[in-house]
């Protein structure tokens, strides 16, 4: 039996996408019995479907495109901290938080319950929180979310403040079957050479 964890959204049919993004979509281009050996499939979705990474170049014209990013900063250990009933994701609320040989955090809020509908709010993330991390050294942050920052924002101030203290930011996690603690992460973009973005298949394992 597996030991990992699956903590990313089954990418299907309905999945819901930021409003206004290009929806999913699979069909077979190719039948077996049209091709007379294979089904073969097509996919239309958008870079921010489901689970996903955000590149750089999402929200600036000059950031790093996924191809670009380091695959490190994506796997290893990395702290799932839980933080319910709250406005917002601050530094406050994770002060007694030993970050020690962790550079990754993920956050389960268990804010966003019903992953077949788009939230219409959601906690989003203080930008002081970006310096707080950094000064602990967390080079990733995951999120239970669809953003880092309200959905309403076109400042994105949580996104620029995160890249400025080179954070990068995984968002779309499934976490409420997961237990605060330590586990090690996988959670690869794919090698998308002009992407903004990349769906990823989220795992973790226990320590």
């Amino acid at each position: 039996m597996s030991v990992w964890i699956d903590v990313s959204q089954k990418i299907r049919s309905g999945i819901p996408v930021w409003p206004g993004d290009v929806p999913y979509d699979f069909r077979l281009s190719w039948t077996k019995p049209e091709s007379g050996s294979v089904n073969v499939g097509q996919i239309t979705m958008s870079t921010h479907t489901g689970t996903h990474i955000d590149a750089p170049f999402h929200f600036d014209d000059q950031g790093t495109t996924a191809a670009e990013l380091d695959p490190d900063i994506y796997i290893g250990p990395a702290l799932v901290v839980y933080l319910p009933n709250i406005e917002s994701i601050q530094p406050s609320s994770l002060t007694e938080i030993d970050f020690k040989g962790f550079p990754r955090l993920l956050v389960r809020t268990d804010a966003w319950q019903d992953l077949d509908s788009f939230p219409s709010h959601i906690p989003p993330v203080d930008p002081d929180l970006a310096p707080f991390l950094a000064s602990r050294g967390v080079g990733l942050l995951g999120v239970d979310l669809p953003s880092v920052d309200a959905i309403n924002s076109k400042e994105l101030k949580a996104h620029h403040a995160l890249y400025q203290h080179n954070i990068h930011i995984l968002e779309g996690l499934v976490l409420r079957h997961v237990a605060p603690g330590p586990y090690s992460l996988v959670a690869l973009p794919l090698a998308l050479t002009d992407g903004d973005g990349s769906p990823v298949r989220a795992m973790l394992k226990p320590w």
